[in-house]
């Protein structure tokens, strides 16, 4: 069977080197000396200031919307995972839905103003597949409005914007460090904010709200993380070339093969490169896409029409709407299966069914 993603697994002795000094320090949880290794060590990566270690992507966006004390409207995109609207609703704000850009498939910054009421108070966009958003509009339209935003950059880990980690966009950018992410601690997410001020207020979030044994800071959650996960995500980063290169070498067999198929990349920001978390193709008609599953499922690889139906349409706990260019690519979209240890010969077969449904 070839699924839609694999973990990547270190070699196990390197992750038991590093739980063997769990065991022996006997500190599992609370930010141990391994999660704070973590953050420092992705710091130093990303070249930015400020990085916390979360228990999930998810949590992460919650807490973000809670420290900059966000209520009523938020604006943000019907295609993306779930989380990104059910932590605005969670939050008790209400999600304002734009439609897409149909080349990048993120939130179309050129309608978010018409979107704007006198009870709007943040912008939520999701870095699509790791595409950037054209964070310099949405940055212009809030300074604008006074509004402030955050980055769902769940699938972003690894890229730039002309040299720069994506991250350093927004008042608040969050990652998932899910299982299925191209670097991940099996679960997890990070939490990155310019601002001092504002991480630490956060980092007391994610901590009950204590500041101290005995006091408290404000109103928190537990949102810290684990030295298992920890540990899992140390040992992941050392291999982190060789999974960027790995999928690289994936995507570009992808796009050599499926050159003449009837179906299109979506358009990548100009100042940057993709990190290849996904490989999505959207069909010229939804036919087409539903007679390519089928011919893969026959021979046990599956893929996934990631993300679909929309978020507008989809959710029983707000009222749904039609957004056309996000139903049009929804219903169209499939991401194919792309991870480390996806051979160049498993591409070239799941290309061949392709390339005969197409031409059958």
């Amino acid at each position: 069977m070839i699924p839609v993603t694999k973990p990547f697994l270190p070699p196990i002795e390197e992750y038991k080197e590093l739980i063997d000094g769990v065991w022996e320090r006997q500190w599992l949880t609370n930010m141990g000396p391994l999660a704070v290794e973590l953050e420092n060590t992705l710091k130093e990566y990303l070249n930015l200031d400020n990085v916390l270690f979360v228990t999930n992507g998810t949590i992460a966006i919650q807490m973000a919307i809670k420290a900059l004390d966000l209520t009523g409207e938020i604006i943000t995109t019907p295609f993306s995972y779930v989380a990104t609207t059910s932590s605005i609703f969670w939050e008790g704000c209400t999600p304002v839905f734009v439609d897409i850009d149909r080349d990048s498939l993120n939130i179309d910054a050129t309608l978010i103003e018409a979107a704007i009421t006198d009870k709007t108070t943040a912008i939520l966009a999701t870095h699509v597949y790791g595409n950037p958003c054209d964070v310099e509009m949405i940055a212009a339209i809030a300074e604008k409005h006074n509004l402030k935003v955050i980055y769902d950059a769940a699938h972003a880990f690894g890229v730039n914007i002309n040299g720069k980690s994506l991250f350093y966009h927004g008042d608040i950018s969050t990652c998932s460090l899910h299982a299925t992410k191209l670097f991940h601690s099996g679960e997890g997410g990070l939490v990155f904010a310019n601002d001092k001020t504002l991480i630490d207020k956060i980092a007391y979030t994610r901590n009950f709200g204590h500041n101290g044994p005995e006091n408290f800071q404000g109103l928190g959650i537990n949102g810290k993380n684990s030295e298992f996960h920890a540990a899992m995500g140390l040992v992941n980063f050392k291999h982190i070339d060789y999974i960027l290169s790995k999928r690289a070498a994936v995507a570009e067999r992808y796009n050599n093969n499926l050159e003449t198929l009837n179906a299109r990349r979506p358009v990548w920001h100009p100042d940057s490169k993709p990190n290849n978390s996904y490989y999505p193709l959207v069909f010229d008609t939804e036919k087409q896409l539903l007679e390519t599953i089928e011919a893969l499922k026959k021979e046990d690889i599956f893929g996934r029409r990631y993300f679909y139906p929309s978020l507008a349409k989809s959710l029983p706990y707000i009222p749904t709407e039609r957004l056309d260019i996000t139903e049009d690519i929804a219903s169209r979209v499939f991401c194919f299966p792309l991870y480390t240890e996806l051979t160049l010969e498993d591409v070239d077969l799941i290309c061949s069914i392709v390339l005969k449904t197409q031409n059958d």
